[in-house]
């Protein structure tokens, strides 16, 4: 079931990041992407990780037929980094609490 929704809920995550002006144009600079942090927090912002390191690695492993993530807590960081905007970007963490669920029920 998760292989068939996530790439789903990942299109649904890109255009949440879009519609909250959070998308970026141009990539972070290799250095920050090679972080060993946890979500790369000491190098880029979530939405950055989000865009940059999880949608990518998520559709690789779908396109290559790999094991998915299976114990995954996406959201309680996207809760905490954006508790001040919580009601704004609502959808957006919408979107990443369906990506924990889906990969979680793996």
């Amino acid at each position: 079931m998760p292989r068939q929704q996530l790439p789903v809920l990942l299109q649904q995550l890109e255009a949440e990041l879009r519609a909250a002006a959070l998308w970026s144009t141009a990539p972070p600079a290799p250095d920050a992407l090679s972080s060993t942090a946890p979500f790369c927090c000491d190098t880029l912002p979530l939405e950055q990780w989000l865009q940059f390191i999880l949608i990518p690695r998520l559709s690789a492993l779908l396109e290559g037929n790999l094991p998915l993530p299976t114990k995954v807590a996406i959201l309680p960081m996207a809760e905490y980094v954006y508790a001040e905007r919580a009601a704004q970007l609502s959808a957006l963490l919408s979107a990443i609490r369906e990506i924990d669920l889906c990969l979680n029920q793996n």
